[in-house]
């Protein structure tokens, strides 16, 4: 595996250091997000924020603003959080006691396993999707991985078969071997470096392993949003409250509700009115319809463009020129409707 490894390994920006900064951002950012869509992001970040310090005194707007794009947004967050307690309670460095970065606000077992190993070749085992699919195909594993009695069988296995001396590599091969190798789907066996030793090669049904988990049925959704426009070309954001979802993850959106039934602008224009007291039903210009997907959720958004004398100013929103919404911390969302909006008026 070592030897397989240090022959092929992928050339990833995050594998040129043992940088704890560096493994960490590289870690959270891979968290649900593929290879591919993570570098230009990491190599931006590191230009905006290049040690744990410039991101634990940055500005969360703009740490928030330079993950724009990455989605789920907790990530971020916490990453500063966690910068925060590294320069407070560990002198700017990446704790190398498995329970003191345990504590550390977005690390959990996995996260932690990665970066010590990684970065101080502690001997702690990761055990993520890709290592759990090789070890699952080498023990010829049935059933739910992610049941929690499986998961922590697998975890025992992967920590039995670490290399200890060279944790780091070893348990990047492992990842690497899933990620490249014992894919999902049409697994390369010819090409694996521990064919021989793979049980469900020998018994015909690596294709079959791991068990395909039940999905959480999708969700329909339309989303109202309203960009108000003052004669200034300034518009309105707003901060979507706690506890409202992952659409928006508390940052700066345009005001919006889900709508169910067909007349959506008519229930959009009694939110503006009953909240601000703006708007009526024939002030709402429709603007180009998006789609867009978050987990579970197939959103479909639904953007009115509504011109008012004066924009609300009151506690909680914040006023900005229409051209500027795209360069703040947004999602993804707002930004497909602020684009519409600027289209809207080409």
């Amino acid at each position: 595996m070592l030897s397989w490894f240090a022959k092929g390994k992928r050339d990833l920006p995050w594998r040129r250091t043992r940088d704890t900064y560096r493994i960490w951002l590289s870690e959270i950012m891979l968290q649900q997000t593929r290879v591919a869509a993570v570098i230009p992001y990491y190599e931006r970040f590191l230009e905006a924020f290049p040690n744990v310090q410039a991101l634990a005194r940055a500005r969360t707007d703009r740490v928030l603003a330079n993950w724009a794009g990455l989605g789920y947004y907790s990530r971020a967050r916490n990453l500063q959080h966690a910068a925060k307690e590294i320069v407070a309670r560990h002198g700017g460095d990446f704790p190398r006691e498995y329970g003191a970065a345990l504590k550390l606000p977005g690390i959990g077992r996995y996260t932690a396993a990665a970066v010590l190993s990684i970065a101080y070749d502690a001997p702690y085992a990761v055990l993520d999707g890709n290592v759990a699919r090789v070890l699952a195909r080498l023990g010829a594993v049935r059933g739910d991985l992610r049941a929690p009695a499986m998961w922590r069988k697998l975890e025992a296995t992967a920590q039995d078969l670490l290399a200890k001396k060279t944790s780091g590599d070893w348990n990047q091969a492992m990842m690497e071997l899933g990620a490249t190798v014992c894919t999902p789907k049409s697994p390369r066996c010819g090409e694996c470096p521990v064919e021989k030793w793979c049980r469900a090669r020998k018994l015909g049904i690596a294709e079959e392993l791991p068990a395909v988990r039940k999905k959480r049925p999708t969700v329909e959704i339309t989303l109202s949003a309203a960009v108000l426009l003052d004669p200034l070309g300034r518009t309105l954001l707003v901060r979507q409250p706690d506890g409202d979802g992952a659409l928006f993850s508390r940052m700066w959106q345009f005001p919006a509700l889900e709508t169910l039934g067909t007349d959506t602008r008519a229930a959009l224009a009694n939110y503006l009115h009953e909240k601000w007291d703006v708007a009526r039903k024939d002030a709402l210009a429709p603007l180009a319809n998006s789609r867009h997907s978050v987990t579970f959720r197939n959103v479909r958004l639904e953007p009115y463009l509504v011109r008012v004398a004066h924009l609300p100013n009151t506690t909680g929103v914040r006023i900005v020129p229409l051209s500027n919404v795209r360069r703040m911390s947004i999602s993804n969302a707002t930004r497909k409707i602020a684009d519409a909006a600027i289209a809207g008026l080409k």
